[in-house]
């Protein structure tokens, strides 16, 4: 792909958020496209939404369980990132219309005391630079059609990664824990949809340990220039299959004694 052709893909996905009306596969409409040109649209979204305003809060990991990579064919994590206006208050209410298809998944978020970045960064060094870990939700939408009408061709990791890894909003807990008092392997959650469990998981499902995973991240981002800055959160990845929350949807995470997170969609 040319530079042209990641600024219009990523101006159409800016469109798509703004309108609530979907765009169809980047794949279909450009097939060499590869991993370096699905950040390409992403960082292109980012630079936008900056100039529009928009903060940096933290990043988001995805495709952490070997479900997910199997399900997309794929050996590795992406990534996105958060911004400002993601952040909603745990307990609240997501406005009607504000995503088109949003759902849910769980996740355990670190906070960040300190800056942390480099191509060899450790499981020592990250756990050094977290400030606290709470229990977390990740709320996703998707601005690209999952699958094709026509042809019936399902989005693959590069129309995710462009969309900014289907991010779409974060609701932290209350609850805040040293990164060392719990083995985050072994945390987990009771997803309940409407008073219903729809999923259940471990922490062990994020590359065998959600430290891992912040690893993962910091090292991708020395890859193009970036760190990991003071004040982030960085969600570490969902340990559960995606919840979908149509209008009335209410949404509760128990994760026992590392505590709990609600949103509801109106």
């Amino acid at each position: 792909m040319t530079p042209e052709d990641h600024a219009h893909a990523a101006a159409d996905l800016l469109n798509a958020e703004r309108t609530g009306e979907q765009v169809g596969l980047l794949t279909l409409r450009h097939p060499e496209m590869g991993m370096d040109d699905a950040y390409e649209v992403q960082n292109a979204i980012y630079r936008a939404k900056l100039a529009e305003g928009r903060t940096v809060i933290g990043w988001k990991i995805g495709l952490t369980s070997k479900a997910m990579q199997y399900a997309l064919n794929i050996d590795i994590p992406d990534s996105g990132i958060l911004f400002d206006n993601m952040a909603f208050e745990n307990g609240g209410t997501v406005p009607a219309g504000r995503f088109i298809q949003p759902r849910i998944e769980a996740e355990i978020a670190f906070v960040m005391k300190d800056a942390i970045g480099g191509a060899n960064v450790t499981r020592e060094q990250v756990l050094e630079a977290t400030d606290y870990v709470a229990p977390s939700i990740e709320i996703l939408d998707t601005r690209i059609k999952r699958t094709d009408p026509e042809t019936g061709k399902a989005r693959t990791v590069f129309d995710t990664i462009s969309d900014n890894a289907a991010n779409a909003g974060i609701v932290l807990g209350t609850e805040r824990h040293a990164v060392d008092a719990f083995d985050l392997r072994w945390v987990g959650a009771l997803t309940f949809r409407d008073g219903e469990i729809e999923e259940t998981g471990l922490g062990a499902g994020v590359l065998n340990d959600p430290v891992e995973s912040v690893v993962w991240l910091a090292r991708r981002m020395a890859q193009y220039g970036q760190s990991i800055e003071p004040g982030q959160v960085i969600l570490s990845g969902s340990f559960i299959r995606p919840v979908e929350c149509p209008s009335g949807t209410e949404i509760h995470a128990d994760f026992g004694s590392f505590g709990s997170v609600d949103i509801n969609f109106s």
